[in-house]
């Protein structure tokens, strides 16, 4: 990015959920850690060059420990012999003693103060990830608290780019129509203009590709209802409106912004116990049967508790090879105990190797537990976090919470009755023929965006891709809450699955435990798409 041409600011998002909980850990062994040390290890190769080109840094990698980042970032100047000048942001971790962590999502404002004070580099903790981008913007166009439709749209900008490549075509469900066929997406710039508005685009000559649809995709990524809340501004995502604006360029327009929540979410993370799994390969005949007798063999030798049995069902009948042949059999094991989730229960597993089914193997020898965390979530009010920037002269400088803040009501679910569909021929194809999708993880729950390549394609799916016939096409999703919304302006529909993910991406046991297949997933469920939908294919 500094090498490929004109930039202002490039940032850094580091923090995911699970990061914390790593980072936790760290600082568990030494208090002096808390921050991600691979920053450190990239800025050494391009601290230089950033700072002879005038371009300035913002990161939220000082996750647990800014001030500790800060001062290491300074350390390492001076190893270069450069004078580089540094801001952090304070004020997101909250005393929990009963959390391995908490921390309050702060907003864009405290970045915005260090750069209006001379930072070359600003460190934060936990941020929103799209404050990364709405802090450059406040401090370049001096915007204040009631300019809600511009930070709004700086919202926007910071969500399409907080991921990446995977607005420039990575993770793409159509990826085989980018140019390098998704070889090598160059990574995206956000050009934030003074009303909030942006083009999203990428270095001129970078792979992958900058389009309306490969926008959408990543505005539907780990989003809810239309209302997105963040600290600064709530940014209305039924507003928003993209236009091809060039090659490689998306102009993003028209998206409103209301108050702020009166409240700041706050993840807590903690250690939830050990963790193990062993995963026996079934072949041939009688797989029901011979999982059957795994299960009742595992759970004499340990006991129930803790333990999950998940059959995949990959064989096929009459296979030539052992592999195809094969089902797999995934045995989890959670507890509190270290010894009984470590060797205890693998061990118990590989002994069965000679007393078992006919054809017992298994795909690890035995291993020791590993712990795990979980992620919840909470809220505390605005007014009760101490939110500060430190200026790179040492200046403290206090950063108010909003004077208008406004109460959230909960969204509302949009899935009354199926709209009335106009018959039409049908043929049986998947439905990704005509619809992409983009999914993730939110704690426990997931999120499943699906968008129409046209107006025609959103006005059938709007109408056909019901609740109900979700839970159809993807059967683990019928016991739980599911909730839809709809966004005309994007031919999108996302949906919410809570508790799809259990306790949470670390604890999951799932196969998929970040629901990044889902989407998929269901776009490779064959329905009856009407005729008049479906690409021509060349001849």
């Amino acid at each position: 990015m500094l090498d490929g041409g004109e930039l202002d600011v490039l940032t850094g998002d580091y923090l995911a959920e699970l990061t914390m909980l790593i980072l936790g850990r760290d600082r568990m062994r030494d208090p002096a850690l808390g921050y991600a040390k691979t920053f450190l290890r990239q800025l050494e190769d391009c601290l230089g060059t950033a700072l002879d080109r005038g371009v300035r840094l913002v990161t939220n990698a000082g996750g647990l420990n800014p001030v500790g980042l800060a001062a290491a970032i300074r350390a390492l100047a001076d190893r270069l012999g450069l004078a580089v000048r540094v801001g952090h942001v304070e004020g997101d971790a909250l005393p929990r003693p009963d959390a391995l962590t908490a921390n309050a999502y702060l907003g864009a404002f405290g970045i915005a103060a260090c750069l209006d004070g001379g930072a070359d580099v600003v460190v934060t903790g936990r941020v929103t990830d799209a404050s990364l981008v709405v802090g450059p913007a406040i401090a370049r166009y001096g915007w204040g608290r009631d300019d809600l439709d511009a930070l709004a749209g700086a919202t926007v900008a910071g969500h399409l780019v907080e991921c990446g490549a995977q607005v420039t075509g990575g993770n793409f469900s159509f990826f085989t129509e980018l140019p390098d066929g998704g070889r090598r997406p160059g990574f995206p710039i956000a050009e934030v203009y003074a009303d909030g508005s942006c083009v999203i685009t990428k270095h001129l000559g970078t792979g992958g590709a900058v389009t309306v649809e490969t926008v959408t995709a990543q505005l539907l990524y780990e989003v809810g209802g239309p209302a997105y809340l963040g600290p600064d501004v709530v940014t209305r995502l039924d507003t928003v409106t993209l236009h091809a604006d060039g090659p490689d360029r998306v102009r993003v327009t028209g998206v409103r912004g209301t108050p702020p929540p009166e409240t700041l979410k706050v993840g807590v993370a903690n250690l939830g116990g050990f963790r193990n799994s062993m995963t026996f390969v079934l072949c041939g005949l009688d797989i029901p049967a011979k999982a059957a007798l795994v299960r009742r063999q595992v759970e004499d030798a340990v006991g129930t508790a803790g333990l999950e049995f998940v059959l995949a069902r990959t064989d096929h009948p009459d296979s030539s090879d052992t592999e195809t042949a094969s089902a797999l059999l995934h045995v989890h094991l959670r507890d509190g105990d270290r010894a009984r989730a470590g060797r205890v229960f693998s061990a118990a597993a590989v002994e069965l190797a000679l007393a078992s089914y006919p054809g017992c193997t298994l795909t690890t020898p035995p291993g020791d537990a590993t712990p795990y965390g979980v992620f919840t979530v909470d809220a505390v009010p605005q007014d009760a976090v101490a939110h500060v920037a430190v200026l790179p002269d040492g200046v403290r400088v206090p950063v108010p919470p909003p004077h208008v803040t406004q109460v959230q009501e909960p969204p509302a679910h949009q899935d009354g009755p199926p709209a009335v569909l106009p018959a039409a021929a049908t043929r049986r194809a998947p439905l990704g023929t005509v619809a992409g999708a983009r999914s993730g993880d939110k704690g426990g729950d997931a999120n499943l965006g699906v968008w129409a390549r046209d107006d025609a394609g959103y006005d059938w799916l709007r109408g056909w891709l019901t609740v109900a016939r979700l839970a159809d096409l993807l059967p683990e999703t019928a016991p739980l809450t599911v909730e839809r919304y709809e966004l005309p302006n994007l031919r999108a529909l996302n949906f919410v699955i809570r508790g799809l993910l259990g306790p949470g991406v670390a604890a999951s046991t799932r196969f998929d435990p970040q629901a990044k297949a889902l989407g998929e997933l269901l776009r490779s469920r064959v329905v009856d798409l009407p005729v008049h939908l479906i690409p021509e294919v060349p001849s």
